[in-house]
């Protein structure tokens, strides 16, 4: 197929995929909240209230749009649409299928590009995520929003350092950037978080931590912290502005577990399983890791109380960044040492 139009093939079916994903996360939110809190839920548009996430796109879209008299208007317009476009491209590198070949290789499948810098371009573009927020804090002239705004830039920079430490470790271990590298890799020799002794658990651990502070779910959710700055950097936004930001928080929930699925649980990849079924299974078996890492996060989220913002710090820096540094030493003592 001609590079150009696989791209667009598989490019468009992953942002449908996602869209519909991260739309349907808010129904799913809700209705597990209402499990843990003994009550009902979405239950009235459509089966098990499952059309929600219309009926919210159609009332947000009703809604008028109030901008603030004093607003930095250009940037109070564009933040609220970055957080999705960058959500959405950083997803392109993964692959979400695969099957041996005849060599006994295992063959990525089901991404838009190949990249060989693949988790490279990860980490930046979720690097770049802070300046949209920023903007939506700072250009909407309220208080309330500015504190969030300047809290989520110190928790994205603290949290990305243990971020890119951790996903440093498959990359060490496997000698490549390239996350269908990475995968196959696993597929060939053991997943890294087994593969790993104990490195590999706990380096999963910290990345799955690290993502949970980047899309800023509870317990990191200090940017919104609600019985402290209202509603954190929404506060000035209304209509479908107000709802596409939620959406993105879901979208980047999302990858994070497409992410760690590929980096530390071998992808598509199902021990003893991938050698024996069809090649259509790897997509199925990735999408149940995924749902598994999505499904903990919910649970998390609604298990614990929020961190304190010094708390919060105290994590990254105490623990989880010098714990991440060892973690790389580690690894790249086991590769030079020839024990991977």
């Amino acid at each position: 197929m001609n590079p150009w139009l696989h791209g667009a093939v598989y490019g468009a079916g992953l942002l449908g995929f996602m869209m519909t994903v991260g739309a349907l996360a808010s129904w799913y939110e809700r209705k597990f909240t209402a499990v843990v809190q003994n009550r009902l839920g979405p239950n009235v548009v459509g089966p098990f209230g499952v059309y929600q996430p219309i009926a919210d796109a159609i009332k947000m879209l009703r809604k008028e749009e109030i901008i603030p008299r004093d607003a930095d208007r250009p940037l109070y317009l564009l933040a609220p649409w970055i957080p999705t476009f960058l959500v959405l491209i950083s997803a392109a590198a993964v692959p979400f299928g695969g099957y041996y070949a005849a060599d006994g290789h295992w063959q990525s499948t089901w991404l838009v590009a190949d990249l060989d810098l693949g988790v490279l371009w990860l980490l930046a573009v979720s690097g770049l995520m802070v300046f949209p927020i920023w903007m939506a804090g700072w250009s909407g002239n309220n208080k309330y929003a500015l504190l969030a705004g300047m809290r989520m830039v110190a928790q994205g920079i603290s949290y990305e350092i243990p971020m890119v430490l951790t996903a440093l470790v498959p990359v060490i271990a496997v000698g490549s950037m390239s996350i269908s590298d990475i995968v196959a890799y696993q597929a060939e020799h053991g997943w890294l978080i087994w593969k790993l002794p104990g490195i590999g658990l706990v380096a999963f651990v910290f990345f799955y931590l690290a993502s949970l502070a980047e899309s800023n779910r509870i317990p990191f959710d200090i940017p919104e912290a609600e019985s402290e700055l209202v509603g954190g950097v929404l506060v000035e936004y209304t209509g479908m502005r107000f709802g596409i930001v939620l959406l993105s928080e879901y979208l980047h929930t999302l990858v994070a577990s497409i992410v760690a699925s590929a980096l530390f649980l071998g992808g598509g990849h199902m021990p003893f399983l991938s050698a024996m079924l069809p090649w259509w299974t790897a997509p199925i078996f990735m999408l149940l890791k995924v749902g598994a890492l999505f499904f903990s996060i919910y649970w998390v989220r609604w298990s614990w109380v929020r961190y304190r913002a010094d708390q919060l710090m105290e994590l990254c820096w105490y623990w989880m960044v010098p714990i991440s540094l060892a973690m790389v030493m580690a690894t790249a003592l086991m590769v030079t040492g020839g024990w991977l």
